[in-house]
């Protein structure tokens, strides 16, 4: 698992509205049994965005905001395989965290 991969959420009923899930947690704490994620929601779901803070991003063809306000801790073992990496946004996510934590 890699810092800024994205994965499915593995929940079928919450996936229609949150369909991914973006690991923010170094990858220097692999072994931990949980990870920090995002939920990354279905834009068409999430109207209303502050633009530091939910930044959007388009995952397998679907358009998604992070909800970096309701970050979360997730069990590591529900994390399957990436579908997708926002290693290349980094700044985009980190900025995101940045306005939530105040470092900005």
């Amino acid at each position: 698992m890699a810092r800024f991969d994205v994965f499915s959420h593995p929940d079928a009923a919450l996936r229609r509205l949150t369909p991914f899930l973006l690991d923010i947690q170094n990858t220097h704490l692999d072994g931990l049994e949980t990870r920090v994620v995002i939920p990354l929601r279905a834009a068409s779901s999430f109207p209303m965005r502050m633009r530091d803070l939910n930044p959007a991003f388009t995952i397998a063809g679907k358009p998604v905001v992070a909800d970096t306000a309701a970050l979360a801790a997730f069990p590591a073992t529900e994390l399957r395989s990436a579908v997708a990496t926002l290693q290349p946004q980094a700044a985009e996510v980190i900025a995101a965290l940045d306005t939530l934590f105040g470092s900005y």
